[in-house]
């Protein structure tokens, strides 16, 4: 048991250091920020000062994370395999610390409906990013073209729909909860429009 803590406060250590070069900030910066001296917050990231709970959660506010995070253990289970709808050409991965978002990668080839009809809302947000070619996301009554490694996000209650410009494209979805299930909800159509993420 005393081997595992040792870890955990090994973890922490190197977590609270990386944290605070990550964000460009210098012993003294945080310590600031902390409100802690710099000779003891050295002490913490070198292992010279026991880790104390309050001075935890100040640092972890301060660090902009929570405690949760700093003191969180890896785990073995850390690669993930899509599931694979080669119908509708669709790779999506759950994101197991948050089981509510999803990661979809889709080819489109279809341009978005001209019917406005078609559009869907639902609630949610949606974030995507354009892999390769040209989309073109309709929303509401505007239209977006998006370039290669041009990225959006949106709340999906605004009527929306995405198609392909010029030839197929590829886009990378990030849905939250309430968007994976106003899809999941949908018919999809031959065309595969109605499935697309968007």
């Amino acid at each position: 048991m005393t081997q595992d803590i040792e870890d955990m406060e090994s973890l922490v250590r190197r977590r609270l250091r990386a944290l605070r070069v990550a964000q460009g900030w210098s012993l003294e910066e945080l310590a600031g920020r902390a409100n802690l001296s710099q000779s003891s917050l050295s002490r913490i990231e070198n292992g010279r000062r026991r880790l104390a709970l309050d001075q935890l959660v100040t640092l972890a506010r301060a660090l902009d994370t929570t405690l949760d995070q700093l003191v969180e253990t890896a785990t073995d289970d850390v690669v993930t395999s899509p599931t694979i709808d080669g119908a509708h050409g669709r790779m999506r991965w759950p994101v197991k610390s948050d089981p509510g978002m999803s990661v979809i990668r889709q080819r489109v080839t279809e341009p978005p409906p001209d019917n406005p009809s078609r559009m869907r809302a639902h609630p949610g947000r949606e974030w995507l990013v354009v892999l390769s070619g040209t989309a073109i996301l309709m929303l509401g009554h505007r239209r977006f073209r998006l370039e290669t490694n041009q990225a959006a996000e949106f709340p999906t209650m605004m009527p929306h729909a995405i198609g392909a410009e010029g030839g197929p494209c590829e886009i990378l979805g990030i849905f939250d909860r309430d968007a994976r299930r106003g899809h999941q909800s949908e018919a999809v159509g031959d065309d595969g429009v109605p499935g697309a993420p968007g």
